[in-house]
């Protein structure tokens, strides 16, 4: 069992919202509950009566609730959750129009400060879903964003949803190509976009998008522009009206009429990678949206009315959804649009002591760039507000957690959380009432029936597997666009064990209940016959100063698979046979012979994805001589060149 780095306290055992909402299963139904995975246990045996109870406990507004459920349980997928409800995602999220509290705070890397509270989100909001309808935006319309992480950002998904239209973002960094793969699949009615965003202390100008986009979009009827770069010379164009004169002279003290919709209907479009072909267009629905964030929020977070939510997002990852949704737990969203690691490697802490941010969301890459820059926040900030820090987008590595304990804070809930855009959501997360254990994720999320399979889908306790749910859950994908018969969304997910949702992740359940995951499953390494999680190796190799970075792929030969290994290291340093044999020890004295690389190859850059991950599988399909579709999916596609003529890999 993996040491404990921390312990709640009784008074926060006491106040967390989990431990009201045990006593409200024990006053609903007469079950005693007392403690974590008691709780858990119950939810999986009893779903229906664990969502109706959330329902009620999380205060959900609704036209209709109904009395029906669950229906169809045995169906997966199939299932129908609370299929006589009607209810409006948008209203949830703005019913506290309270003008005393904030519900934005915003922060750009240019300097540029903003802060909403909830009236004034109201009201903008308002005159924005007027300034849509007047432009017949219904339910079911596509409204789509290519945006930085901005409040109109907020206030254009909010204004949609109002209205029962479906909303769909991606981040300006995206290329035109990248945003046609994703939005001429979905038809947008209306499209926000910006004239631009700024990164690592420059402006990137994205004015220059809007002819191509538009001129291969024809669905678009009306684009609104925020200029956020140069709003005071920026006019615009006979095809492009700007926001605030988008907003006109709709008044802002009308009441918004909040359309109710179904349960299942479309409220989000996310998107796959898109890496190994088209992405694909996954459709998240209004209900299973807002009760799953809702659970995540308050149960597995802790959120409380008036804290402060912080997550480094761009609008193109799911966490900027996630993030969005604390509005209906009354939290405050701190946005910020810019570098996480300038100026300085710890700029993002300073956001901590300046907008008192209790609950503080960071990607896993970024608490090892902290650890390897020598940042100790502790000892240049305050962080007296700061409570629960969250950590996603890959394995957090134990070393990070003891990083985290001694660097950061003692007295902070470290969770690390893991699920996806399929999900819109989390299958293992945090729990403000449990421990946390080094190098683990505390616990699996409350009614996912989560397991691990073999590859013949027998359950494992303690050994590495694939990821499973084994019952339906709310935040399941209504669908994927345009797959009417859902051909793609059972191939997708139930193909390899029928009736059990297959997620795509390498993972092993530990003795406390917790999980470590250990990489993608399409990704796992091979050699003879040993499956290995290339989490193994990067947490081995990256503990080593003198690598910055690392990607690890297998490469077929000979009926086997060989380990190949590729490292950046900092600027001006040359991979010497010194450094090899350092790298291939400690990986051999901390894993195993077997995770040993046959080949370690320095590369300059390590392509990754807009969302910040690895693209192992790019890479895999260069070094088999495979292509690799949508290089424009990548962050940096430029980096995949010198991948392709290595001659130590040529078989």
């Amino acid at each position: 069992m993996n040491p404990v780095l921390w312990q709640p306290s009784s008074a926060r055992r006491q106040n967390a919202n989990i431990t009201r909402f045990m006593k409200a299963v024990r006053e609903r139904y007469g079950v005693n509950i007392a403690e974590y995975h008691a709780l858990y246990q119950w939810t999986i045996e009893n779903p229906a009566a664990f969502w109706d109870l959330l329902w009620d406990f999380a205060g959900i507004k609704a036209a209709h609730k109904g009395k029906l459920v669950l229906a169809h349980q045995e169906r997966m997928p199939g299932a129908k959750w609370f299929p006589e409800a009607r209810l409006n995602y948008a209203e949830n999220l703005l019913r506290q129009c309270d003008k005393r509290r904030f519900a934005i705070s915003f922060q750009g890397e240019n300097g540029a400060t903003r802060r909403l509270s909830y009236s004034d989100l109201y009201r903008q909001v308002s005159r924005l879903a007027q300034a849509l309808k007047n432009d017949n935006v219904r339910p079911g319309d596509r409204v789509a964003g290519v945006l930085p992480n901005l409040p109109e950002a907020i206030i254009a998904m909010l204004a949609t949803a109002s209205l029962g239209a479906v909303w769909s973002s991606c981040s300006p960094d995206f290329g035109v190509a990248g945003i046609l793969d994703r939005f001429s699949q979905i038809e947008p009615k209306v499209l926000f976009v910006c004239d631009g965003y700024t990164f690592n202390g420059k402006a990137f100008a994205r004015q220059d998008q809007l002819e191509p986009l538009l001129k291969a979009l024809p669905s678009v009827q009306t684009t609104v522009l925020i200029p956020y770069l140069n709003s005071e010379s920026f006019r615009a164009s006979h095809q492009v009206a700007l926001w605030q004169d988008y907003l006109g002279n709709f008044p802002e003290n009308r009441l918004i009429e909040f359309m109710p919709m179904a349960f299942d209907d479309p409220l989000f479009i996310l998107y796959s990678s898109g890496t190994t072909g088209p992405p694909k267009c996954i459709v998240h629905g209004v209900g299973g949206t807002l009760i799953q964030h809702l659970k995540e929020h308050l149960l597995h977070v802790d959120i409380h009315p008036g804290e402060r939510l912080f997550y480094y997002t761009t609008c193109g990852w799911m966490m900027w959804n996630w993030l969005a949704s604390a509005l209906a737990a009354g939290a405050e969203l701190v946005l910020y649009d810019g570098a996480p690691l300038y100026p300085k490697a710890d700029a993002l802490f300073d956001l901590i002591d300046e907008f008192q941010i209790t609950v503080f969301g960071v990607s896993a890459k970024y608490i090892d760039a902290l650890k390897k820059f020598a940042v100790i926040p502790k000892k240049s900030h305050h962080l007296s507000s700061l409570k629960s820090i969250l950590s996603t987008g890959s394995p957090l590595a134990p070393e990070a957690f003891d990083f985290v304990y001694e660097s950061v804070k003692s007295d902070v809930c470290l969770s690390s959380i893991s699920g996806g855009t399929d999900i819109i959501s989390c299958f293992v997360l945090g729990c403000p009432v449990l421990p946390v254990r080094r190098g683990e994720i505390q616990c699996r999320g409350l009614a996912m029936n989560v397991d691990v399979f073999d590859d013949n889908g027998r359950p494992l306790l303690e050994e590495k597997g694939e990821l499973v749910c084994k019952a339906p859950f709310p935040s399941m994908p209504v669908g994927f666009w345009n797959d009417p018969d859902q051909r793609r969304y059972h191939a997708a997910y139930f193909e390899k064990f029928p009736g059990v949702w297959r997620h795509g992740d390498y993972v092993a359940l530990t003795d406390s209940g917790g999980m470590i995951i250990y990489g993608r499953s399409d990704a796992v390494l091979n050699p003879g016959g040993v499956r290995i999680g290339t989490a193994e190796i990067y947490r081995q190799v990256e503990q080593l100063d003198e690598v910055l970075e690392s990607l690890v792929v297998g490469q077929d030969v000979d009926g086997d698979c060989r380990i190949i290994l590729f490292v950046v290291l900092p600027q001006g340093e040359a991979l010497s046979e010194q450094l090899k044999t350092k790298i291939k020890q400690q990986i051999r004295q901390n894993a195993s012979p077997r995770h040993v690389p046959s080949e370690i190859l320095q590369v300059s850059a390590i392509p990754r994805t807009k969302n910040g991950k690895i693209a192992e599988l790019a890479v895999r399909n260069i070094i088999h001589g495979q292509p690799v579709k949508n290089q424009h999916a990548l962050a940096n596609p430029e980096a995949l060149e010198q991948y392709y003529r290595v001659k130590e890999l040529i078989n």
